[in-house]
Parts: C-alpha cells; sequence; structure tokens
C-alpha cells in the first residue's frame, strides 16, 4: 500500500513537471523550464522508488482457514470485509452467484486495466449477466477450496517462466507444487463468518507469493500500478454481494 502511495504520489509529481516544461505556471511554483525539468526528472525518480520498493516475505503464524493452509506465505496482499444483514447460508449463495453486472464500476476499472482492448470473455472482460465466479473459473482460475457456507478459494498463475503451460497446474494438487523459480501465484478467497442472529462478516482476502526475488520484484511493479483499482474492485464486489443476499433475507 505505502509504495502504491509512493508510486502515484510520483506520477502526480511528474505530470506537474511535464505540464510546466509545455508551459511554465508560476501558481505552480514553476516560472522556467528549468525547473518544470528538475520537478519532472525529481517525480520520475519517486515513480521509480514505489515500483522498485524492496518486498518481505509474511508468514501465517496459524491456520484460521484455508486460505493460510494454501498460502502461508506471501510478499503481497490486501484485504476487505464488511458486516451484512443476512445469514451465512445466503451470504454463500450470493457470493457465488453475483455478476459483473452488479459490481458497481467493475466494468470500468476492468476497461482501464486492459487498456480498452476488446479480448475474450475473462476476468477482466466478464459478461454483465453471468455469475463472476463462473467466469474466474473457466478462464484461468482454479477453485482451491469450496467450504460452504464458510469459505470458497480460488487461485492463478500471474508469473511464469517461459515455455511453462497453464495445464500444468490444472489441479490444487498441481497448483500447490509451484515452487521453483520463476513463478508467482495468486490466491483469492471470500470468508463468511456468523456474526448476531441471522448476521455475517463477509471478507475477502488476496495473496500473492512468488518463488524468487526475480518475481517478487516483476510482479511487485504491476501490483503497485493496479492496487488502487484492485481494491476498489474488491470493496464493491463485496457491497454487491451484501446487496444481493440482503434482498433475499430478512434484516437481522
Amino acid at each position: 500500500m505505502a509504495a502504491s502511495v509512493i508510486l502515484y504520489l510520483g506520477l502526480v509529481v511528474t505530470f506537474v513537471g511535464l505540464v510546466g516544461l509545455v508551459r511554465p505556471v508560476r501558481r505552480l511554483g514553476l516560472p522556467t523550464r528549468r525547473r518544470a525539468a528538475i520537478v519532472a526528472v525529481a517525480g520520475a525518480c519517486v515513480v521509480a522508488v514505489g515500483a522498485l520498493a524492496p518486498t518481505r516475505t509474511t508468514r501465517v503464524t496459524g491456520t484460521t482457514s484455508r486460505l493460510d493452509a494454501l498460502i502461508p506465505a506471501y510478499q503481497f496482499n490486501e484485504v476487505h470485509s464488511l458486516r451484512v444483514a443476512a445469514p451465512p447460508e445466503s451470504v454463500y449463495r450470493a457470493m457465488r452467484e453475483v455478476t459483473a453486472g452488479e459490481i458497481s464500476l467493475f466494468q470500468l476499472l476492468t476497461a482501464i486495466r486492459r487498456f480498452g482492448r476488446p479480448t475474450g470473455e475473462s476476468i477482466l472482460n466478464a459478461p454483465d449477466s453471468v455469475p463472476i465466479i463462473d467466469v474466474a473459473a473457466r478462464t484461468g482460475f482454479l477453485a482451491l477450496a469450496d467450504d460452504p457456507p464458510r469459505e470458497f478459494v480460488v487461485g492463478t498463475v500471474v508469473v511464469a517462466p517461459d515455455g511453462w503451460r497453464r495445464s500444468e497446474a490444472a489441479t490444487p494438487a498441481a497448483f500447490a507444487t509451484l515452487t521453483g523459480a520463476g513463478f508467482a501465484t495468486a490466491v483469492m478467497n471470500f470468508r463468511i463468518v456468523g456474526d448476531a442472529p441471522r448476521g455475517s462478516l463477509l471478507s475477502t482476502e488476496t495473496r500473492v507469493f512468488a518463488t524468487d526475488a526475480a518475481s517478487a520484484r516483476r510482479f511487485g511493479v504491476y501490483w503497485r500500478v493496479i492496487y488502487p483499482g484492485s481494491a476498489l474492485i474488491r470493496r464493491m464486489w463485496l457491497r454487491a454481494i451484501r446487496s444481493r443476499a440482503e434482498s433475499r433475507s430478512p434484516r437481522a
């Protein structure tokens, strides 16, 4: 999170400097193109610091979820949660059925992620009317654990060595053996815990584990660029699940 903030701060500073190069702006403290150039270069340096910031590996000390068992070590993660006025069974069903069309800003943010390019069906180009979990499952994500109504976990390979084929990790067991150099695997869960009478606490966590430093650096640049949009999508995703679940259940 901090590295992503640094990166975007650097982008803003770079942009301001470039504006000053086109036309010096005294209001921005850039009365000359020379000063604007210095600001632009400084901003680019800040971007590099944010993009290439070192990572550290976090290891869980206990197992409280299927996610902990599947990916106990990681370099990158994000967690979001909210309360839902519906029982776990309803929340789980809503999680499995919610579509991209129900998730606010989903289509806009994923279009930005793919630079507006038309592509085949994928998690970044999901139909509005199909459960998004189903889209993920048939376009590169693998269901790693399904424990209704408590937890559902999916995973995918985000960095792989040249020549590696996705068919080599077509089962949860094969996915778990991807430990050689050159890999980074991403795992995301939805976890539902009963909370008060007929209420639930719904959370989602994404973890990414790179098997070597080079893969961590390679993925780290991408992660820090997409993090703000990724976090917003996940928050909107949880809200869409809550809306669907509560529409079917009396409020707690």
